[in-house]
């Protein structure tokens, strides 16, 4: 699924797109493919500004720590209850 780029500077999905991306949820790979799709269509006479590409990067690494924490969470709030399940069980 690669996204093209639209005349007006926007982005819009191939056909191929999945039902998630279409639902409007947004993951990393979706990010990754805009930016790489953004430095392939820019003009290469007038390229886009490294201090703005930087501050993309940026935003691509906080999304993805941002996401690693949601998932460390969980496994964390699974640990949690399935201790707080075996103390339950070991009092009973």
């Amino acid at each position: 699924m690669t996204p093209s780029v639209s005349a007006s500077g926007g982005t819009q999905p191939q056909s191929g797109a999945s039902s998630t991306a279409q639902a409007g949820s947004v993951d990393k790979n979706m990010f990754l493919e805009l930016l790489v799709s953004q430095l392939k269509n820019q003009d290469p006479l007038n390229p886009t500004d490294g201090t703005q590409f930087v501050g993309e990067l940026a935003q691509f690494q906080q999304l993805e720590q941002s996401m690693n924490m949601g998932s460390d969470i969980t496994a964390m709030r699974q640990d949690l209850d399935q201790l707080v399940a075996a103390s339950g069980s070991s009092q009973s």
